[in-house]
Parts: C-alpha cells; structure tokens; sequence
C-alpha cells in the first residue's frame, strides 16, 4: 500500500491507456483503490470478519513507480488474513450505521459507534462462513427510506430499502441480501444518497451509467434484474457506483495502469445495454477496480491523497 497526491492524476478522455501509478511484483496485483484524506480513517475489513483501523497519513507517500509498503508492517494481520474491504470514515457520528455485503449475498447492520474505538489487533466485524469474505461496506443513516443496491458479477442488481435491515451485533452472520445462482458472487454494494445514476463496469474495460429509477424496487433477498449485458466482449461485471454529473472516477487495471476520466462522458443508458469503452487494455489485462472522484470541501493545507 501507499499514497499518491491525486494532482499526479489528470483528467483523459474516455477511452484512453492511462499510465502506470505503480510497480508491482510478478504474480501480484491491484486490488483496491480508495481516495480520502490524510486525516481520515480508515477502516480495513479483512477475509477473517475483522476490522483494523489505519490513518490515512500512515501509509508511505511515494512516486508513481513505488511499490509501497506491506500491510503486513502497518496492520496487525495473522497468517493468510488479508485485506478485502475499506471504508473511509471522517467522524462517528450518532445515528449512522456500516452496511457490509459478503460474496455470498449476506448483507449486515451494524451502528457506526461500535468502531469508534480503535484496537490494534482489530476486532470481529461480521463472522463468515466458510469461503465467504467482505466485498463492500458502506454507510447508511436509520431513517427506513435509504436505498441499498447489491450487484453481482452475472450483471443482476436487487434494490431495496434499508428499514428491511435489523441492526446486528458484531458476532452475527447478517441476513440474505441478493439470491445468487451457483457460480455467482456479489461484487458491490452501494447505498444510495444523491439520487444519482448508476456507473456500473466491466473487466474488458466496457461501462455505462443508468438511471436508478431504473431499476425496480424489490424485497431483500430476490434475486434482481439485469444491470449489464455480461458476455464475450464485456466480461463479469467488477463494480459500481452511484454518481453525479461533473463527478470523475479513477479506473486502475491489474497491470497498475490507472485513467482518470470524467463520467460526464459515459452515456446514460437502459438496463441492458453493454455499454462504452473506459480504458484501452492490452491483451490478457483486465479491469479490477475504480473510485469516484469528489472535490473536497476542505481547507487547502489538508492534502487528498489515493
């Protein structure tokens, strides 16, 4: 892991190779990319249930060639306990509540509060079962009218509300959110605040925006309707996300390329259409992850780093 000064990262246009923001070594790869404030928390869930607590200014800030330190030097990790989840938090404000969504479909409440103490070697967050892990959390306030949207990687989206969700304790499983089908996963969770549309992705480097009315609200646990096209040309769908206009996202590939590119030039779209080209890649490479781009409303000596 490490930092970079998200100013190294200028705005393309759609469709562009971008360029390297890392070196990594053979069989590695990028897994997650978060933009927060030096200042900021954040919170690492990791494929064991816990959570570890990781200031932003903690991790090495280095050039675009760096490899960065491992998290293993910066959080107290066990044999085989890796990172899977990180969610960046400002303050514990009473009355907001961490959703997490597993691989499997579980989704779980828990109040915000429960974190706000940090401890060094973590604590439990959700238990697992066996060859689940956390793919997404995000944050909520209990007001019933909030609107959760799971998406898998065959291209299906269930939204609901989030008065359907109880809050849990901390060794707790969580309840079914999305009905998977054998060889599905979950692969994103968003929680819904702006009214926006939806940027959904691909591993081929394909994507779109579509309205959220779109999709048709349902109960938790069905098994939802088509986000994107998932096919040859495609590939499994890795994320999404809820945007506004003038919003740019980052996109990073296995490979550590890394565009930056404004949404405004990615076509709104219905529910089943492919979509548009992102990123150029090369053969054999694929897409694995992207962040929204928010101008800060900070004073200018607090520095945003990815």
């Amino acid at each position: 892991a490490k930092t970079q000064p998200l100013s190294d990262y200028q705005a393309q246009k759609r469709g562009g190779k971008g360029k390297s923001a890392t070196t990594m070594k053979e069989e590695d790869f990028i897994e997650h990319l978060q933009i927060a404030n030096m200042h900021d928390t954040l919170l690492c869930f990791s494929n064991m249930g816990k959570v570890y607590w990781l200031k932003t200014y903690l991790l090495p800030q280095a050039t675009r060639l760096a490899r960065g330190k491992p998290l293993v030097n910066l959080l107290s990790l066990t044999q085989g306990e890796r990172i899977n989840a990180i969610l960046r938090v400002e303050k514990y404000v009473e009355n907001r509540y961490i959703v997490m969504a597993t691989a499997k479909g579980t989704i779980k409440k828990m109040p915000l509060s429960v974190f706000s103490r940090p401890r060094n070697d973590g604590i439990i967050a959700i238990v697992l079962d066996k060859e689940d892990q956390l793919v997404g959390v995000g944050l909520t306030e209990d007001e019933g009218q909030t609107e959760i949207l799971l998406f898998s990687n065959a291209g299906k989206v269930v939204r609901f509300y989030d008065s359907e969700l109880r809050v849990l304790g901390r060794n707790t499983r969580g309840v079914r959110g999305i009905r998977l089908k054998e060889n599905e996963v979950l692969i994103a969770l968003i929680v819904a605040k702006n009214n926006g549309t939806i940027f959904t992705a691909t591993a081929n480097g394909f994507g779109k925006r579509t309205p959220i009315e779109a999709y048709r609200l349902s109960a938790r646990g069905a098994q939802g309707v088509i986000s994107i096209r998932v096919n040859e040309r495609n590939g499994s769908v890795i994320g999404a996300l809820e945007v506004l206009p003038g919003d740019d996202v980052m996109l990073i590939s296995d490979r550590g390329r890394l565009v930056r590119t404004s949404v405004d030039q990615v076509s709104i779209v219905g529910r089943s259409a492919q979509g548009v080209t992102l990123i150029r890649l090369d053969e054999d490479e694929k897409l694995v992850g992207f962040q929204k781009v928010e101008e800060p409303l900070v004073q200018e000596e607090k520095v945003e780093d990815i």
